[in-house]
């Protein structure tokens, strides 16, 4: 079969690689849907030194069960399949606190195992004996469920900012990841919603969202005026950065209300992870700020039920849709903003 195969910084050939065969307790997926996610883009601008390659990418997917050798397994032979991608493999205080993204016992799938920018996927023993296949119970399609996994991680970071019906929210970053923030933060109530972006033809795309504002980041910082008189002078109860850049981390701190909280959801390069951040809006304003790393089981339980409630503008969200011999397509698409989430369809 062919195959996306990563192989270094700016190497995602699709080549020809051997069919996954099975050991025993494994599943094979025939991939529906793989999403493309910056992590994947920044993984082909800049390599990652998680990744041993050759190794096949893709970790936002939705599929159908076509062979098993897990017969104890509730998931069967035609189940269409979301999969929780971090796989544990011993236990440790996050384990036992349900905190599986931070235990130093995980893998996961298009780090350490083969991913989906393929025809077929195995499924590792391990994660199918963990219950970390989920079965898609509904006529939603394959490509909006691929969002699941991307929605878990900001569940993740939801989890911890409790945004209610008093609160007032700006997203910084106007991407796919920013946007979805934006409709959860509108999901749970929030008064207001504003998103913020210095690419105009992203924040052409976030107006077909429901969002009380868009603004463009000017260089001469005349978007925290404008996000001021939208909040009514007091600046936002809840900012969430959602692009890697320090100068959006300081955004943050500075447009944040006093006793407001901060999400850090994108980080910093790993190459240069270090930034200069004005502390004292922290103390004197009584910040509360949270980074959020990768999402729990629980967190992608819960994207995965509101995809099949239908309430989340998730066809919104995909707006390119590419076979798998046009990956390469995908990643100027994103960079330029011409595209939020780019879809690869591994069997067209």
């Amino acid at each position: 079969m062919h195959a996306a195969v990563y192989l270094g910084k700016e190497q995602l050939p699709v080549r020809e690689v051997p069919e996954p065969s099975l050991a025993e307790g494994e599943m094979l997926l025939a991939i529906e849907a793989c999403s493309v996610c910056g992590t994947d883009l920044r993984t082909y601008r800049h390599g990652d030194h998680k990744i041993i390659p050759p190794r096949i990418l893709g970790h936002e997917f939705c599929g159908r069960v076509i062979e098993s050798r897990a017969p104890d397994s509730p998931v069967k032979i035609g189940d269409r399949v979301v999969m929780y991608i971090v796989i544990v493999s011993g236990t440790d205080r996050y384990v036992e606190m349900g905190r599986e993204n931070l235990t130093q016992h995980r893998t996961t799938m298009s780090y350490h195992h083969d991913g989906a920018f393929a025809p077929r996927m195995k499924v590792p023993a391990r994660a199918v004996q963990q219950g970390n296949l989920f079965p898609v119970t509904s006529d939603i399609s394959s490509e909006i469920m691929s969002l699941a996994e991307p929605l878990g991680c900001c569940m993740n970071a939801h989890s911890r900012l409790r945004i209610g019906l008093k609160d007032t929210v700006a997203v910084l970053g106007a991407g796919p990841i920013g946007l979805m923030h934006a409709a959860l933060a509108r999901l749970q109530g929030a008064q207001k919603v504003v998103v913020l972006d210095n690419n105009p033809a992203r924040l052409e795309m976030a107006r077909g969202f429901d969002l009380d504002a868009t603004v463009l980041v000017r260089p001469d910082g005349s978007h925290r005026d404008e996000v001021r008189k939208l909040t009514g002078g007091w600046g936002p109860d809840v900012v969430v950065v959602a692009v890697s850049s320090a100068a959006a981390q300081n955004d943050a701190l500075e447009l944040a209300a006093k006793a407001g909280r901060v999400n850090f959801f994108a980080g910093l390069p790993k190459s240069n992870p270090i930034a200069p951040l004005d502390v004292n809006q922290i103390h004197y304003k009584e910040l509360e700020v949270s980074g959020s790393y990768s999402e729990r089981k629980s967190d992608f339980q819960a994207a995965f039920a509101l995809l099949h409630s239908g309430r989340f503008p998730a066809e919104k969200i995909i707006t390119h849709r590419l076979p798998l011999a046009r990956i390469s397509e995908a990643f100027p698409l994103m960079e330029s903003g011409a595209a939020l989430k780019v879809c690869i369809l591994p069997n067209a």
